[in-house]
């Protein structure tokens, strides 16, 4: 998909759901819910990390440059507000995670993403 000398931005979107998540009931009091929201941001932060270095170590192998943007908010938002940024000869996405396979699904619309954007849209499947 990209020959040498090449640039990849990485826009990596943490909905805004995670922001509010600090457990059931269980969690009966302010600071054990805040120690668990803190334990649940640790480990998002920990896996995007790790992704996020295993693309830059794969860019880099092939002569990509790879930069990489996390933030939080609604990814269909943040995605047009991020091809409105930059100039984007492609951009690429994952396809929503099929029904009855456990994880978050996202609830983005690829037509109406595809339609917005100006740059060319290649979704890529979710693999089987």
């Amino acid at each position: 998909l990209c020959r040498e000398g090449a640039r990849i931005h990485h826009l990596v979107v943490v909905p805004t759901l995670w922001q509010g998540m600090t457990g059931d009931d269980w969690l009966n009091n302010g600071s054990t819910r805040d120690r668990f929201r803190r334990y649940l941001e640790s480990e998002l932060e920990q896996e995007v990390t790790e992704h996020c270095t295993r693309v830059s170590e794969l860019a880099e192998q092939n002569g990509i440059t790879y930069t990489n943007e996390v933030i939080v908010g609604e990814p269909d938002k943040c995605l047009l507000e991020a091809s409105r940024k930059q100039d984007f000869d492609l951009i690429v996405m994952g396809s929503p995670r099929p029904k009855g396979i456990k994880g978050l699904r996202s609830r983005m619309s690829t037509g109406a993403i595809a339609r917005a954007l100006k740059a060319p849209l290649l979704i890529v499947p979710y693999p089987k």
